[in-house]
């Protein structure tokens, strides 16, 4: 199996099989992500290739397989014949195989609209991992996101009538002090009106070769602290009105909540109470990431 370039995958996704179908991202502007800043180039891999490298994994695991994930940071943005091909080879090799599963931002969802995605799911596709990042306007603007709130609720809308499984994440104090609690607000109306399947929480790091560690260094976005960061959590978890999954599942955050919404909400609330009332040096230090 071939892989280049940097190779992620979401923690959710720890058992799952990984089989390079893109190469960097499409997009490659967000102020806050280092992954792609220095290459490669985005490409999407030979459907030939591909099928060859799973080929090959087939070989070697077999019948263990039960999940797949295809990297690398956007591979939804694939013409739909070349990702469906290669979900289908997939569904015919590895006879175990329940879930296949890639990264995709919302502007090459809406592209590809309602009869696009559904074509992926008869394929075998079954769950999307979304950055969302945000549903306030102004903060996607200022991070170049490269998309706008409507059209998030849009593709996460399209995912869900799509039939297919929906992890939406969010970035915890990603609007800055100044404006945090528009951020949480936005981001929830947002959520509500999508129903995911899945809110997961990450916290900001500044990242190195970024934009936003720049802005931070020249004072031009100001970090939240801890209890800052637990108050807009707060805020958003209060203005979420949806059923679905919310988990922290990223070493970023300063507190593991998990919970069914919206059976859960008053006990979320009530640990986010309590961790408000430590002190600051409990919660895990300030540093850059470096990955």
């Amino acid at each position: 199996m071939r892989y280049e370039g940097p190779i992620y995958r979401p923690p959710s996704e720890a058992d799952s099989l990984l089989i390079q179908a893109t190469v960097g991202c499409p997009h490659n502007k967000c102020t806050f992500c280092m992954v792609y800043k220095k290459g490669p180039l985005y490409r999407v891999r030979p459907v030939k290739e591909i099928c060859e490298d799973i080929d090959e994994a087939c070989d070697v695991y077999g019948e263990k397989v039960k999940s797949l994930f295809f990297p690398a940071g956007n591979s939804i943005a694939m013409p739909i014949r070349d990702l469906a091909a290669i979900c289908r080879y997939s569904m015919d090799k590895f006879r175990s195989l329940q879930r296949i599963t890639v990264y995709g931002s919302s502007q090459y969802i809406a592209e590809k609209g309602l009869a696009g995605m559904v074509t992926l799911r008869d394929a075998g596709l079954s769950r999307i991992h979304v950055g969302l990042e945000s549903g306030d306007d102004d903060t996607l603007k200022r991070v170049k996101k490269g998309t706008i709130a409507s059209e998030q609720i849009e593709a996460g809308k399209i995912v869900r009538a799509a039939g297919m499984q929906l992890s939406e994440y969010v970035v915890l104090g990603l609007g800055g002090v100044e404006g945090s609690g528009k951020h949480a607000v936005k981001t929830a109306e947002a959520l509500t009106e999508i129903e995911p399947d899945f809110v997961r929480l990450r916290t900001l790091v500044p990242k190195i070769n970024t934009l936003l560690l720049h802005q931070i260094k020249k004072d031009q976005f100001q970090l939240l602290s801890p209890h800052q960061v637990l108050q807009e959590t707060r805020l958003l978890i209060e203005n979420l009105h949806c059923r679905t999954i919310l988990t922290s599942d990223h070493y970023t955050n300063y507190l593991d909540l998990s919970g069914n919404l919206p059976e859960d909400k008053g006990k979320l609330l009530d640990e986010i109470d309590r961790a408000l009332q430590w002190d600051p040096n409990c919660f895990r230090p300030f540093f850059i990431g470096t990955q």
